[in-house]
């Protein structure tokens, strides 16, 4: 079963290695990354909403095999599907034999690729976290609260949402019997005492900062609702389609698998709280949906038998290799665009020049390697733009605390000899943003523009 679920995740995340970046999430880490990698601090001069392992993973990553490319984390990705796909094979064999663990790992698999390719295709948070997540199932289906627990905290290191794992847990730990309060103390324990070394090795202020309480104004919908529930109505209508077969069997299978099956329910429930936290419903958020709905949907095939069986891995199939061709021939507009800023910047600057970027796509850093000029690597962090924002919810209050203070005073003790506004037309563009606006204005000379961005040159 591992060379069959290793070969067909192989196949079904080949589109992630034929381009050096899918998403803006991956260049905001590879930056993170080499911020790290030149004497940078996470969460004082290097910052981000999330929690640490996965900036230091590809942090590792680069120091291994350098900065470069992306290939070694698409490989490490793979490894994470593989190990989410064994885990839940081995909790489906368990518990109804040796058929339901090539059925859930199946399904597993070809559900991971079940959303548009950029949300699919990329080495970021969700990836990462769901091995975690599907370890913290894994044993405490064994009875081992403690493991349970350090998986949870470390699918909760790599993103927030994965802390939501407690909620079947929980559940499982009552239903056990036995030594429940011994079984709830090492269960905590295992997860608290973590995320607890990991607030101390970064600096509990900090930590708390940047990974609980930093993003309220984020979590928000001033200004995108109508977008945000198009996005959550989209996402959620394209996972339903790629794993029809398996929503049908769950909704046709006998009324007792819903006590039978209460803490997957439960696992389901928890990753749908995840999806709806943030209130922005992007596509990658609903990854957390799939191992759950693959063991859901594993149990329901078998109550139903063979001939369910058999339809629903052939739809499921079928929707895997019509997203794998859309992977496969995605256009590589965007890609071209932000490649031809970065040599436009790599053009104009020397690698000890800084650079500041006022857009939302870091990858342009990542990519033209130099160095931020500011901590805070896109505009969404000194606006609060995102998902699809009109100018309601964005602007300089709307930053998170104190950002523009530290902002101004990065700018003055260390001027960036080119600023790319990459605004281009969005409600945190300049002529809303008077502080930039006025920076523009004094020291900066336009001189040029490429792939929509405006290049500003250092005059003073």
């Amino acid at each position: 079963m591992p060379l069959l679920l290793g070969a067909l995740v192989l196949l079904t995340h080949l589109p992630s290695f034929l381009r050096p970046f899918w998403s803006p999430d991956e260049g905001y880490l590879a930056t993170q990354a080499r911020m790290l990698a030149h004497g940078g601090t996470l969460y004082v001069d290097v910052v981000d909403r999330k929690p640490p392992v996965l900036p230091w993973l590809y942090e590792g990553s680069f120091w291994l095999f350098g900065s470069d490319s992306l290939w070694p984390l698409r490989v490490l990705a793979v490894g994470a599907h593989v190990v989410t796909a064994l885990l839940l094979a081995s909790v489906a064999q368990r518990r109804w034999g040796g058929r339901a663990g090539v059925v859930a790992g199946v399904c597993y698999v070809l559900l991971s690729i079940g959303l548009a390719p950029e949300d699919t295709q990329a080495a970021t948070f969700e990836v990462f976290m769901l091995p975690a997540t599907a370890a913290a199932f894994w044993l405490a289906d064994r009875r081992r609260w403690a493991g349970a627990g350090v998986a949870t905290a470390a699918a909760a290191m790599v993103k927030q949402t994965g802390g939501a794992m407690l909620l079947p847990l929980l559940w499982m730990l009552y239903r056990s019997g036995g030594k429940r309060i011994q079984g709830l103390l090492r269960l905590l324990l295992g997860c608290t005492l973590p995320v607890l070394a990991l607030a101390l090795l970064t600096g509990p202020k900090n930590f708390l900062f940047w990974v609980v309480s930093g993003s309220g104004d984020y979590a928000a919908l001033d200004g995108a609702w109508l977008t945000a529930l198009g996005r959550a109505a989209g996402n959620a209508g394209i996972l339903a389609a790629a794993g029809l077969g398996l929503v049908l069997a769950i909704g046709r299978a006998p009324r007792a698998s819903l006590r039978e099956d209460s803490d997957l329910w439960l696992w389901l429930g928890g990753s749908a709280l995840g999806v709806v936290t943030g209130l922005h419903f992007f596509g990658h958020y609903y990854l957390q949906l799939v191992p759950p709905l693959a063991l859901l949907g594993t149990a329901a095939l078998l109550r139903l038998g063979p001939h369910w069986t058999r339809g629903a891995l052939a739809w499921t199939a079928a929707a895997s290799v019509v997203f794998l061709v859309l992977g496969l021939v995605a256009p590589t507009k965007d890609v071209d665009r932000v490649r031809a800023v970065a040599a436009a910047i790599d053009a104009r600057t020397t690698p000890q020049q800084s650079v500041l970027i006022w857009g939302m796509h870091p990858e342009i850093y990542w990519l033209a390697d130099r160095t931020p000029a500011s901590r805070y690597l896109t505009a969404g962090l000194l606006t609060n733009f995102a998902g699809g924002r009109d100018g309601k919810g964005v602007g300089v209050d709307r930053g998170m605390a104190g950002a523009w203070t530290v902002f101004e005073r990065e700018l003055r003790e260390r001027p960036p000899q080119l600023v790319v506004d990459d605004s281009r037309g969005a409600p945190y563009a300049p002529d809303h943003i008077a502080p930039l606006r006025s920076l523009l204005a004094q020291h900066y000379r336009k001189v040029g523009t490429v792939g929509g961005a405006v290049l500003y040159q250092l005059s003073s």
